[in-house]
């Protein structure tokens, strides 16, 4: 099945063989319809947008990033997995918050795609970047249960911080998706 890409449609092999197609963002306004979403291209997965009492957002320092990269919790779908458990899930694992409450869950999927040198090194080269279900949630728990140092470690520290500054903190390949997240979440934030 062919998909477009900038309104000309490429094969999933032109699209493989081709580095600097593979490196172009996808149009969204083009990623609503069915027969141009390369889903099998991205990996299925989820992304958490946790807020606490003062409506501050939770952000973890990647652990495998030696620049000052932070980001949301996220994850992928595990086989036959639904979105709402791999949420909870990855939650729990990044995080080790398990007390919250589902504020809302995006209408639609968001995309990203990684840049080309990191799409060999995740998940086998086997995906572009990442499609995800988001879902913003109020941690109701204490700051002293959150636990970055878990089994497998993502996040070697975390913060809090304010919507405003979110977009300063985040790798430059994903500084759109997190302003459409917030923006789709803004009522709430």
């Amino acid at each position: 099945m062919p998909w477009i890409l900038e309104g000309r449609k490429y094969s999933i092999y032109q699209l493989s063989q081709n580095k600097s197609l593979a490196k172009q963002k996808f149009d969204k306004t083009k990623m609503n319809s069915p027969n141009t979403k390369p889903d099998h291209l991205y990996r299925s997965g989820v992304g958490i947008v946790v807020i606490n009492s003062n409506k501050k957002i939770f952000v973890g320092k990647r652990i495998d990033n030696h620049s000052d990269a932070w980001q949301m919790p996220q994850g992928g779908l595990d086989a036959g997995e639904d979105e709402d458990k791999a949420m909870f899930r990855e939650l729990a694992e990044e995080t080790g918050i398990k007390d919250v409450c589902v504020l809302s869950k995006s209408s639609g999927y968001f995309y990203y795609n990684l840049p080309y040198k990191l799409q060999k090194k995740f998940w086998g080269g086997k995906f572009l970047g990442q499609k995800q279900r988001w879902y913003l949630v109020e941690f109701l728990g204490d700051d002293k249960v959150i636990n970055v140092a878990t089994e497998d470690p993502e996040f070697s520290e975390w913060k809090w911080i304010s919507k405003d500054e979110i977009i300063d903190v985040i790798v430059s390949f994903k500084k759109d998706l997190y302003r459409d997240v917030i923006n789709e979440f803004k009522n709430f934030l």
